[in-house]
């Protein structure tokens, strides 16, 4: 978030401080979020009247802060080389449209078909593929910047082309097979369209906009040192605020049915942690280098649950068990991955040593001064 890693070891270790307590403060916004939804239950009524479609207004906006400040330290010049990657591409493909599904539907038929609407709830948020926040976690793992816009632009593509299709096949054609009734999902292409251009299309060519006319006017020492440091906290406050605004959701049924919480999080802090790992050591198999490699387990782990959420409402009702569900997911999600980004920082020590010594030997060159 306030990471850069470009920068000169004195200046990492000086905007460190922030993201060294994000954990905390990611808790306590969550914290606020129940204790809203639980105190004042309208507050859930009142935020989602700012809909449209399958669009939460504030939850827009604090995704679109949220994700300016990380795009506007993209290289775009670079991102070229990105798609001649044809086999990072590749098994970003597999891993986010075939692997992760297929995964999530496994997990929720195992441990939710005896509470179908929960179950249909996980498997939303296994389709829907991550757009959004995994541009936070790839900034705060030090991953590339590059591959992770490359791979989110590609997802975004195939989300508007298959989340329909997928829908029908994984909640409506499935589940019978496995003896479950299933779910009828109508939602059209063109409304999830307008949820990536939204989420996705906006802060993405913000921060395009925003990095070509200012390094052209100021140059790049200037957007650097000034403009970088000055949005870069932006990400984190807009961040905070999400996680509030989802958590007052449905922060009344949180309190009162806690074990349908867990119910819910045991399959998903499971699908987190394979996805992950199953992608990072693919990844270094494959001979990618840590930010790229970082880039891939965190789009491949993460998913779109602002889609997922929508899509929820919309279909089932603002008080189902599915919309309940999609609200659970950023719940684990967000100190899930919160937590993958320090297994991320191990894993770098431990597979590429001489990433994490150069690192050392910078900050020292910094503490000696």
């Amino acid at each position: 978030m306030t990471t850069n890693d470009c920068a000169p070891a004195h200046e990492r270790k000086k905007l460190s401080f922030l993201d060294r307590y994000l954990t905390l403060w990611i808790f306590l916004a969550m914290a606020i979020g129940v204790a809203i939804g639980y105190f004042f239950p309208s507050s859930s009524t009142f935020i989602n009247s700012f809909s449209t479609g399958t669009t939460n207004i504030p939850l827009a906006i604090g995704l679109i802060l949220m994700m300016y400040p990380p795009f506007t330290k993209v290289k775009y010049d670079k991102l070229k080389e990105v798609f001649k990657n044809t086999k990072v591409l590749g098994v970003s493909l597999l891993l986010n449209w075939v692997i992760g599904p297929i995964l999530m539907f496994v997990l929720a038929i195992t441990f939710l078909h005896g509470y179908p609407e929960y179950m249909v709830g996980l498997i939303l948020i296994g389709l829907a593929r991550c757009i959004a926040m995994v541009i936070v976690w790839n900034e705060l793992a030090e991953g590339s910047r590059e591959y992770a816009a490359g791979l989110v632009a590609l997802n975004s593509v195939f989300q508007v082309l298959l989340y329909s299709v997928y829908a029908y096949v994984f909640v409506t054609l499935l589940p019978p097979l496995f003896g479950i009734t299933g779910s009828v999902v109508d939602i059209t292409i063109g409304q999830i369209a307008k949820s990536v251009a939204i989420y996705l299309g906006v802060p993405f060519l913000a921060g395009f906009l925003t990095r070509y006319f200012l390094l052209k006017a100021k140059g790049v020492e200037w957007y650097e040192t000034k403009f970088i440091p000055f949005v870069s906290p932006i990400t984190l406050i807009a961040l905070l605020f999400t996680i509030v605004v989802m958590f007052s959701l449905k922060g009344k049924l949180i309190v009162q049915i806690p074990f349908d919480v867990i119910r819910i999080a045991i399959p998903l802090v499971i699908y987190f942690a394979i996805m992950f790992l199953v992608s990072f050591f693919i990844g270094k198999k494959m001979g990618a280098d840590y930010s790229t490699n970082a880039s891939i387990a965190f789009t491949a782990a993460g998913n779109n649950f602002e889609l997922a959420i929508a899509v929820a409402i919309g279909v089932f009702g603002i008080n189902s068990g599915q919309a309940f569900a999609g609200v659970i997911g950023p719940l684990v999600e967000v100190p899930a991955l919160i937590a993958l980004v320090n297994v991320a920082f191990w894993l770098r020590k431990k597979y590429y040593p001489k990433i994490e010594s150069k690192k050392v030997e910078m900050e020292s060159e910094y503490t000696s001064i």
